[in-house]
């Protein structure tokens, strides 16, 4: 029995243990090897919804041929990534974050992201896209303002410009605006405070504005943007801050929204994406990102998802583009909110919102 179990796997093996070796040596050792193989796996957490099903169907698969390796999708919303990311810390499982700004600043901040490497197509992007040293912006949309064009022109009212349409008091009865919670509802704030003499670290004008010129005439404070369109499309509401990809998807049903960047500045709202510190498969992290910044996979999310490009080599069409933040002179006008700043008082400013912005 010893020698059986010493028995090499070899030509030079009797041939009546060759079945028996194959199957439980060379088999095993065969097998072996193609497991390791397929074990090359990187694991991508980002939203689900549209957003999966862009990644499942034209992104992933070329990243999985060229680097013969198997992607899985983790799918969730900004705040589920960046608690997974927490709770896995030191043992990590997820090796790609891809998150909203404000989170994804969040993770900068807690050390959960590894260092950006330097690329080629880093130097291609616009300088907005650059969130820090551990992390970039990979897509981006915007806030603004969104109205109702044919109750606007039936009430008389001109096109408005500026955030201080927020406080017409034509307006009143007929005003949406998502709450704090909301990045769309945040962003008005702190363009209020911004108008106001303040800004992210002197939030108090902001409040001021929003308490006494605009609480008053909210028809209704809409948590999601699926229920702000609802009232729109039922004529409820005639105006509120918007996003430029939630304004293109209620445009696709013939609504007719008119979308503007107020000329005080639209709010960059930008999709950042990081390797997470410590991840098991750091070069391969950093490629994949590299690979988000390519002006392929950048077209690809402005035509399907409506996220604008932050790679200024990127070439749209005219019906894209119209859709999309996009173009040197349409990106230096937006506004990049200061982060760090705001999660540092987050939870502060929410509680005051609902203490006396929505009573």
């Amino acid at each position: 029995m010893k020698q059986l179990q010493q028995t090499r796997c070899s030509s030079s093996s009797r041939s009546y243990l060759r079945p028996l070796l194959a199957a439980l040596g060379c088999a095993g050792a065969l097998s072996g090897s193609l497991l390791a193989h397929a074990e090359t796996t990187l694991y991508v957490a980002n939203v689900g919804g549209s957003n999966e099903t862009m990644y499942r169907e034209k992104i992933i698969p070329p990243f999985e041929k060229a680097h013969d390796v198997k992607i899985v999708y983790v799918a969730g919303n900004s705040s589920d990534t960046l608690a997974k990311l927490q709770a896995q810390k030191g043992h990590q499982q997820i090796n790609v974050a891809v998150m909203d700004d404000g989170p994804m600043y969040q993770a900068m901040q807690m050390g959960l992201c590894a260092k950006v490497e330097e690329a080629p197509v880093m130097k291609d992007l616009y300088p907005l896209a650059r969130l820090g040293p551990t992390s970039v912006g990979v897509g981006m949309v915007a806030t603004g303002i969104g109205y109702n064009a044919d109750a606007f022109k039936k009430m008389g009212l001109p096109a408005p410009d500026s955030w201080s349409v927020l406080y017409d008091k034509r307006l009143k009865g007929k005003l949406g605006m998502p709450p704090i919670t909301n990045t769309y509802g945040l962003h008005a704030l702190v363009m209020l405070a911004r108008m106001n003499g303040g800004g992210e670290k002197n939030i108090d004008p902001g409040f001021t504005a929003m308490t006494k010129q605009v609480a008053p005439d909210v028809l209704s404070w809409a948590p999601t943007p699926g229920e702000m369109d609802g009232l729109m499309q039922s004529g409820d509401v005639i105006l509120a801050p918007y996003g430029s990809g939630r304004a293109v998807a209620l445009q696709n049903t013939g609504f007719p929204l008119k979308f503007f960047y107020p000329k005080e500045g639209g709010v960059a709202l930008q999709v950042g994406a990081c390797a997470v510190a410590e991840n098991a498969q750091p070069a391969l992290s950093q490629q994949f990102i590299q690979y988000l910044l390519s002006p392929q996979v950048q077209m690809i999310q402005a035509q399907a998802i409506g996220l604008g490009p932050v790679n200024k080599t990127v070439q749209l069409t005219p019906e894209v583009a119209a859709r999309v933040p996009y173009g040197p002179e349409q990106i230096s006008k937006l506004v990049a909110v200061d982060w760090a700043t705001i999660n540092q008082h987050r939870t502060e400013w929410t509680e005051r919102w609902n203490r006396s912005v929505e009573r």
